[in-house]
């Protein structure tokens, strides 16, 4: 008989979690501090863009899931804790507040003996340190945690919780043995490590490369402006036919996870300096302030900045796989640069509401507006709908001056044949004379 599990914290990582194990026969029972995310969901309805998940709470919300503020008494067999560990702006500390209290709730509402499983991302130590004594202080010695790390990709999540390995790392034989009887009914593998730490470093350890390796990309991408050389041109080369990992193309790298967790592994170095995972999301950092700095020199080249128009496309962190996540996106570190030039700017998002687009002081355009009214249009993100523009069925009498391609999705050729400047990120070819 499939177990009943209770997932605390319906952020991103808990609501996939709750979807995909309501679609393999569990039932769950959700829990979040926010009434208007369980109002949402307890319509059927879902609060963030997942494929797949709305249709899951769609089907089976009231039978196999059930929302509320906390996790009904004395009923779950496992409690998952899925809540926030955000990075202070000002600090870069992790805040664990909300895990400290999800700690609490989940041993005020559970039996001693369910089995905890964390799912948070939380720098090393924290699951024995945090977690564990307010179990204790309510359970005694009738405790079982494991620390299971979510690693899914926003888009592909429903499947990657089946397919990817899920790692477990326990308090004690007792713990592990459980939890692997638990995810071997939603996962296809289990991986075991030989404790908490082991298993809450695996998931900075996958983040904080997956960040690194980005960041050389771009440090590519960045020397090569420097000598107007085409920094795709030298990956593509560089990687054509040669047996070593593939270097990656530039790119901005935000999110969720990846603006965060290289400090949550910062913060677990103690007494250690890292030399790499500060530096790499710095330069991941600066990549956004650096476009928009470059974007405002070439538009002050023809003699001004201030009243002039530039239409943004992509907003969300990324276009692909789809998504509507604002955590980490670009915009938010170009917006001051383009206010202090005097630059008015648009922004369309086939994701983003126009809401959303105001929030961050953009004014929501069309696609056709967004190139036929504009001084300068740039793209941020690489969502299917821009990949398959034609900028030249866009266009009216008026033409915009630039046009700065961050992912070089568009057709360049097309382009500068209209007599329109085309650059990208790392990519500022010559303006012919």
């Amino acid at each position: 008989m499939p177990l009943t599990i209770g997932v605390v914290g319906l952020g991103y990582v808990g609501l996939t979690l709750t979807a995909a194990l309501a679609d393999r026969g569990f039932t769950v029972h959700g829990a979040d501090v926010s009434p208007r995310v369980i109002e949402t969901l307890g319509q059927g309805r879902s609060h963030i863009f997942e494929p797949g998940v709305e249709e899951i709470f769609a089907a089976h919300v009231g039978s196999r899931i059930h929302v509320a503020a906390e996790l009904p008494r004395d009923t779950v067999d496992v409690a998952v804790i899925s809540v926030s560990t955000p990075v202070d702006e000002a600090t870069r500390r992790p805040n664990l507040a909300n895990l400290a209290a999800a700690a609490r709730s989940v041993a005020a509402t559970c039996r001693p003996g369910t089995l905890v499983v964390v799912r948070s991302t939380v720098p090393i130590g924290t699951s024995r340190a945090v977690v564990l004594p307010e179990l204790r202080a309510a359970w005694g010695d009738d405790v079982k945690l494991v620390m299971a790390p979510e690693r899914t990709i926003q888009g592909q999540a429903l499947r990657e919780l089946v397919e990817l390995p899920q790692v477990i790392g326990g308090l004690d034989d007792a713990s592990l043995r459980a939890a692997v009887a638990f995810f071997g009914g939603l996962a296809q593998t289990v991986v075991e490590v030989s404790s908490l730490e082991a298993a809450e470093m695996v998931k900075l350890a996958n983040n904080c490369h997956t960040d690194l390796i980005y960041s050389y990309g771009n440090e590519i991408a960045l020397i090569a402006e420097q000598h107007r050389l085409d920094p795709l041109e030298v990956l593509r080369a560089a990687n054509a036919g040669y047996p070593r990992p593939d270097l990656a193309k530039p790119g901005y790298v935000g999110g969720g996870c990846l603006s965060k967790d290289p400090y949550i592994m910062l913060d677990s170095a103690a007494g250690y300096e890292p030399f790499l995972v500060g530096r790499a999301r710095a330069l991941n950092e600066f990549l956004p302030v650096h476009v928009a700095e470059t974007v405002v020199g070439l538009l002050a080249s023809s003699g001004r900045t201030r009243g002039l128009r530039l239409a943004v496309l992509g907003w969300a962190y990324k276009g692909w796989p789809p998504t509507d996540d604002m955590r980490g996106t670009p915009i938010a570190d170009m917006m001051p640069v383009f206010s202090a030039a005097g630059i008015a700017v648009t922004g369309h998002d086939p994701m983003v509401s126009d809401a959303v687009i105001r929030q961050y002081g953009g004014e929501p355009v069309s696609l056709d507006k967004a190139f036929a009214d504009s001084d300068a249009v740039l793209v941020i993100n690489d969502h299917p709908d821009y990949r398959a523009l034609s900028v030249t069925a866009l266009l009216g009498t008026h033409r915009p001056a630039l046009i700065f391609d961050s992912w070089r999705i568009l057709d360049e050729s097309a382009i500068t044949a209209l007599g329109i400047r085309y650059a990208g990120l790392g990519y500022l070819p010559a303006v012919a004379a």
